[in-house]
């Protein structure tokens, strides 16, 4: 398994390197020109909106500093193999915050609603970090800590997050209002959304799976007049125990209403299930 992962981590370096520059370069301009002038409150790097704030601090020292004292904490409690995906990114990320921080003199957003600048700032946040995470790597910080926190209290990735983004979000609203921890939950959510969207993309496909009695009618519907492939799983009922067939295809989401309402014409009892399908690869 390690040679597997060696092997990815080797394929298309030079692009996936980029990508993971190109990343780091958004979200460090996102963050001089959206979030520090706005006093939007997230990871370390809201920590250093926070110190700037109120001490006068640079962000990117304090950003630095935290990362390294992160760095040392993950490679104590959590190990070298968790630890290494981290380095470059940890140290990396400070250093284009205070390149890119004089692009905030030239950038007048003017009269431009905080919201607006928020959402964009967010917006160009997501695409960031999604590009920094699908190339293999991260940028420390709080994911850091999540993990740590995941391990130790025995709680899942993203009540960690809560936990530890939360407490951060909430010193916000104490030094800066209510209004900027608002502004924090939404560009907190935002990025999440448009992450999600970089990794997997957006959805072109849909994923049925269908449990009738008028399994022939059904696979004939969709084989012969909607002209896509169906396969056919062994399932079982967990409660009962009945043994049952599951009629799996993945259609386009253009045709999601035609699978939809076929099935419902066919057997208005049937039960289905549908989820995206963000990638579709293989011999059917």
């Amino acid at each position: 398994m390690d040679s597997v992962i060696k092997e990815i981590y080797k394929k298309d370096r030079l692009i996936r390197y980029a990508f993971f520059l190109l990343g780091l370069l958004l979200l460090s301009v996102s963050y001089n020109i959206f979030v520090l002038p706005n006093d939007i409150v997230y990871g370390v790097g809201g920590l250093g909106v926070i110190f700037y704030r109120t001490m006068g601090i640079d962000p990117s020292i304090v950003i630095m500093i935290g990362s390294v004292l992160l760095l040392f904490l993950s490679y104590f409690m959590l190990g070298w193999d968790a630890t290494r995906n981290s380095i470059v990114g940890s140290l990396l990320y400070p250093i284009f915050v205070k390149l890119t921080g004089p692009l905030s003199s030239y950038l007048d957003l003017g009269a431009t609603e905080a919201i607006v600048t928020v959402i964009c700032g967010s917006v160009m946040s997501g695409f960031g970090l999604g590009f920094v995470f699908k190339s293999g790597f991260t940028t420390g910080g709080t994911d850091i800590l999540n993990q740590i926190v995941s391990k130790y209290f025995k709680v899942s990735i993203g009540k960690a997050m809560l936990f530890t983004d939360g407490i951060i979000i909430l010193i916000a609203m104490f030094v800066f209002g209510f209004q900027k921890f608002i502004y924090s939950i939404i560009n907190m959510y935002v990025i999440g959304l448009m992450t999600d969207k970089v990794i997997l993309g957006i959805s072109e496909s849909k994923c049925f799976y269908i449990i009738t009695t008028h399994e022939t009618d059904v696979k004939k519907y969709i084989l012969n007049n909607l002209s896509h492939g169906v396969t056919v799983l062994d399932a079982r009922g967990g409660y009962t125990g009945n043994v049952m067939k599951v009629i799996m295809c993945i259609i386009p989401t253009s045709e999601y209403f035609k699978v939809k309402e076929g099935i419902q014409s066919i057997d208005p009892d049937a039960f289905f299930l549908v989820t995206d399908a963000y990638e579709v690869s293989g011999v059917k």
